[in-house]
């Protein structure tokens, strides 16, 4: 079998990677040179354009930005849907809205090609790990297909529901982990400003009733977690841009269907300060200088 994997940024290399140590032949692309010459170092085979790794594949994996760059992708003049054999099995990890994956959906299967929307939960530490949650929109026969490719990269391989089902879960899923990670920051940084120190204060809360995924394992305050972004200036993370477009995201599904997300869309106003401060790489976890800028 061979894989292309289209984008090799902080997720997708890592995920990328993972294939490749299991013995996989993985044509890549990407537009940034230094994930590229990771990608070549680990053992990948780099191509100058997605045509160019799909014309390889039998097994296209897409982890993109947003929904404008997965359309190009799958759907432009120079789509990998132009150059796919018929029975080639597509998988977008990206986080998107469902409707975009449903209308490349309809045109792969007009192809006679499968595609699932298959975005992750786990962040770079679960991408590195190999510990990734995918949560698959998809029939049972293409679910059945993609399991095995996934479990590669993956521990917890959840079958959400039909194309879109994916992006669902996962939009709502992201809604909650950008408010718990506003909580986590406001309540670590309400600690230490009394007096508590930080690890004990974070030793508490993860061994009582505040404890959650943002508060152990990805704690916005440095050296409570030295696998954390926060342990290493923010840097190499989830970034707090793509945690606004999720929040967006989830915000504007929201309001489609007339579903109340008060918390998120007051969550998603301070992840708008921080990038509109120049924040917008960090990892999302650097929130927490929203109550600290001059301490966290």
């Amino acid at each position: 079998m061979n894989i292309a994997f289209i984008g090799l940024g902080n997720m997708g290399g890592r995920m990328a990677h993972n294939l490749l140590k299991a013995g996989i032949k993985v044509y890549g692309y990407d537009l940034s040179e230094v994930a590229i010459q990771h990608f070549a170092e680990a053992g990948g085979v780099v191509c100058d354009s997605p045509q160019a790794a799909a014309k390889e594949a039998d097994v296209v994996i897409s982890m993109l930005p947003a929904a404008k760059h997965v359309k190009e992708v799958y759907l432009g003049e120079n789509g990998v849907l132009e150059v796919l054999k018929a029975g080639s099995l597509c998988i977008d990890s990206s986080t998107i809205d469902p409707q975009t994956i449903k209308d490349i959906a309809a045109v792969a299967h007009s192809k006679n090609i499968k595609i699932c929307d298959a975005p992750v939960s786990g962040g770079t530490i679960g991408a590195q790990a190999g510990t990734l949650t995918f949560m698959v929109g998809a029939d049972d026969q293409t679910f059945n297909e993609v399991k095995p490719v996934l479990s590669h990269m993956g521990k917890n391989i959840v079958h959400c529901g039909d194309v879109g089902a994916g992006q669902i879960a996962k939009i709502c899923n992201n809604l909650i982990l950008g408010i718990s990670m506003a909580a986590v920051a406001e309540g670590m940084a309400l600690g230490v400003k009394l007096g508590i120190d930080p690890q004990a204060l974070a030793g508490v809360i993860n061994t009582s009733s505040g404890r959650c995924w943002s508060s152990d394992v990805c704690n916005p305050w440095p050296h409570i977690n030295e696998n954390a972004p926060a342990s290493r200036g923010y840097q190499d993370g989830f970034a707090t841009q793509l945690m606004l477009k999720d929040l967006g995201l989830a915000v504007e599904a929201a309001g489609q269907v007339k579903q109340p997300v008060v918390l998120g869309g007051m969550v998603q106003q301070l992840y708008q300060q921080m990038c509109m401060r120049g924040n917008a790489n960090l990892d999302f976890s650097s929130i927490i200088q929203q109550y600290l800028p001059q301490e966290a």
